[in-house]
């Protein structure tokens, strides 16, 4: 879907940052510096809960790791329920993605085509699990400044493969991390709003304790909690690798 991601989280999944003052309000220096705080750690490894909740309430918890390299390397495997432990997905550069299913003890590499859809049915795509690289996809407008927040909108470059028609984020002026980000089809229809919140300085980096994903349409949201994170450990290559994905 995307020409190149790197780290939203979901953007993230997309967890991360450090302050970062933007002297002239110009939308890509803006922009450049939200990324440039996501992306601010040599790596990290951390785990959360995340709880999917569907329209009628019930919720779903779940334990998962996070590995991440630099912008474009991230290993993230489940630890519970039985369900869904031991399942790993393997983000390389130049737009590589791996899904591992212990119950078939293979490795598929996400398709193009596939990379719009739900992963592992949370309100993330494969690609927003994978993306932090605004910058190089997205071309930012100043939509409207406030006391606490730029509010960009972003409208995907014509070369990228972006799902999405455009985004509208709210990037804070002290932290340069994105408090909330909203998601629209082509269509112009809003799909959904990410949130972040309650940022605490770990390792020397701001970093977002609470993520919510909410698709407006379905009415389903995934929230995710953090509950370690521990910055700058070198963690080795091969645990970016096909066969280190398969290992539990």
């Amino acid at each position: 879907m995307l020409v190149r991601r790197g780290s939203i989280l979901v953007s993230i999944l997309l967890l991360a940052g450090i302050t970062y003052t933007v002297s002239a309000v110009e939308p890509v220096q803006i922009l450049q510096a939200v990324e440039d705080t996501l992306n601010a750690p040599k790596d990290r490894e951390l785990t959360m809960t995340m709880q999917l909740i569907d329209k009628a309430g019930d919720i779903k918890t779940r334990e998962l790791t996070i590995l991440q390299k630099g912008p474009d390397k991230r290993l993230i495997r489940f630890l519970s329920p039985a369900d869904v432990r031991g399942v790993g997905f393997l983000v390389l550069e130049d737009d590589l993605m791996y899904l591992y299913m212990p119950a078939f003890a293979k490795v598929r590499r996400i398709a193009s085509h596939v990379k719009n859809e739900n992963f592992m049915g949370t309100d993330f795509t494969y690609d927003d699990m994978a993306q932090s690289d605004y910058i190089e996809n997205y071309n930012p407008t100043l939509r409207e400044e406030t006391e606490q927040n730029y509010i960009l909108e972003l409208v995907p470059k014509p070369e990228s493969e972006i799902d999405y028609g455009r985004l509208v984020m709210w990037a804070n002026k002290e932290t340069m991390l994105p408090d909330k980000v909203e998601f629209y089809t082509r269509s112009g229809q809003l799909l959904k709003i990410m949130t972040q919140t309650n940022a605490k300085r770990i390792d020397g980096y701001l970093t977002p304790q609470h993520i919510e994903m909410e698709n407006v349409q379905d009415k389903h949201k995934t929230i995710m909690d953090l509950k370690n994170v521990v910055h700058d450990q070198n963690i080795p290559d091969k645990h970016f690798t096909q066969r280190y994905l398969k290992r539990f």
